[in-house]
């Protein structure tokens, strides 16, 4: 006859061993996208503790929702929406400037496992150019051009259709190549 205890031992160590994997599951699913989602987050925000904490909102809602979360296509554009919007909730809230990058390049140049390569110059003026965007543009160009997502996921993102996305794209670069041509032709001069 088996005991009772004995019963309730293994059941709840069986329970332990499948919320381990389930915490696992999560960690290897969502965790990666940790950088990502700071380097976006602080695109919006610029203010690195800012950022952090909206990370750290969004891995909660996550962790929060992790049953249903094989219930959406991609539990990275749902991650990215999610940071997207609580960023826009707090420069709502807060009004931060949502066009200063100031401190943007040096963030970028001190990522883990990347070499430093010295573009600074280079970089600024980018940062200026796009600072001269719509802010949808340049939503769309940091998805695109600095995360590198596809065109469908852009569109779940920031909720618009892929032509527009396409098209607001290729507009924003054109902007961008005139501004440095721009620049640069003025600094010749």
């Amino acid at each position: 006859m088996v005991n009772f205890l004995s019963v309730f031992v293994i059941i709840c160590n069986q329970y332990r061993l499948l919320h381990r994997m389930h915490l696992q599951e999560f960690q290897e699913q969502v965790y990666p996208l940790k950088n990502k989602l700071f380097r976006f987050a602080k695109r919006f925000l610029d203010h690195t503790e800012e950022a952090e904490d909206v990370v750290q909102e969004v891995f909660i809602r996550l962790w929060n929702k992790r049953n249903e979360l094989d219930k959406y296509r991609s539990v990275e554009a749902l991650a990215m929406i999610t940071t997207k919007n609580l960023c826009l909730d707090k420069i709502k809230a807060k009004k931060y400037p949502v066009e200063n990058f100031e401190d943007h390049r040096g963030f970028l140049e001190n990522l883990p496992g990347e070499t430093p390569q010295d573009h600074s110059e280079v970089i600024h003026e980018i940062h200026l150019a796009i600072k001269q965007l719509p802010e949808m543009q340049q939503t769309i160009i940091h998805l695109r051009d600095i995360e590198g997502y596809e065109f469908e996921e852009i569109a779940r993102i920031v909720e618009m259709n892929e032509n527009a996305i396409r098209v607001s794209l290729s507009r924003a670069r054109k902007r961008i190549r005139e501004i440095l041509i721009n620049t640069k032709e003025y600094e010749y001069y």
